[in-house]
């Protein structure tokens, strides 16, 4: 079967930004997995990825390693192929399963390697200093957050067990913020302690490190901030198979400005998926702001 490669091309790129979004440079159809930042990932990261065959019948697969999906693709109907274009599409399904394989080792080793770097900055950290720049910027306590001692960065430790520090979230005191390239972050929580519910009592789940200290601050409870809205469900999931019957709270962000609200309609998906209640804070009259720091701030300010 004779088929345009430019056509097919521009047919696997339209399939792929339809999922990934736009796919920066050129489609490489050389059988091997791609890496590449999509429009939706932060600096360092690249998340989007895809192969594409051209040989025999042109197929590929794409997909993006934070959120899990995966699409196949094919240039013609399954249902028209020949015995042997099955076989070669069998082939190269299973030469992409090998490097998926493969590439999930590379990254968990990788991930190992940090999580053994980061209890190395931790353990040599020294507490937070309450007067950092960042957490008086926001009005919270450092809630055990530890302070790089050269650079002055806040630690804001992940964990996907509650003990056991997986990766760093550092925090400068301008507020910008990274985590340690390469290590996890996906199902992670940066867990803040409460003083009030013991265990049975309820558990909030939301964002940003800042928006929980503030949650905790305001109810005593404890809280796990999941980072960023596309890790509330896989927090929510884990933390629901730990405790099945405690009450979880996902206290998402509100979005308002943003088309879609992503903030809001994850927390709404995520408190569904795990039989949880969900809020999130409202700022009337337009007021900037999305998350319950930053309606705190507007508490103090008098705006509220």
């Amino acid at each position: 079967m004779n088929l345009n490669h430019a056509e097919v091309i521009a047919s696997f790129r339209n399939a792929l930004e339809a999922v990934n979004g736009p796919l920066p440079g050129e489609v490489v159809a050389d059988g091997e997995i791609h890496r590449y930042r999509t429009d939706k990932d932060k600096r360092g990261s690249l998340n989007g990825w895809y192969v594409l065959y051209l040989d025999g019948i042109p197929s590929g697969a794409f997909g993006n390693w934070k959120t899990g999906q995966q699409e196949t693709w094919c240039a013609v109907d399954r249902e028209q192929m020949t015995f042997e274009e099955r076989a070669t599409m069998a082939r190269h399904a299973e030469n992409v399963r090998q490097q998926q394989e493969q590439a999930r080792k590379d990254r968990e080793r990788r991930q190992k390697a940090v999580a053994m770097k980061v209890k190395t900055w931790w353990h040599w950290a020294r507490p937070a200093d309450p007067a950092h720049g960042y957490l008086q910027a926001k009005h919270v306590e450092p809630y055990g957050l530890r302070q790089d001692n050269e650079d002055g960065a806040l630690l804001v430790p992940l964990t996907v067990n509650g003990e056991s520090w997986v990766n760093l979230q550092r925090i400068w005191p301008n507020g910008s913020k990274r985590f340690v390239a390469g290590g996890r972050v996906r199902g992670c929580y940066s867990p803040i302690a409460g003083d009030k519910g013991g265990t049975n009592g309820p558990l909030y789940i939301c964002e940003g490190w800042a928006t929980g200290a503030t949650i905790r601050a305001l109810t005593g409870h404890p809280v796990a901030c999941a980072m960023n809205c596309g890790n509330l469900r896989p927090v929510a999931e884990l933390l629901r198979q730990r405790y099945p019957a405690r009450p979880l709270i996902i206290a998402g962000d509100n979005d308002h400005h943003t088309e879609g609200n992503p903030g809001k309609t994850a927390a709404q998906e995520t408190a569904q998926a795990v039989g949880a209640e969900w809020m999130v804070p409202s700022f009337p009259g337009g007021l900037p702001g999305t998350d319950y720091n930053d309606r705190y701030l507007l508490e103090l300010e008098g705006r509220l």
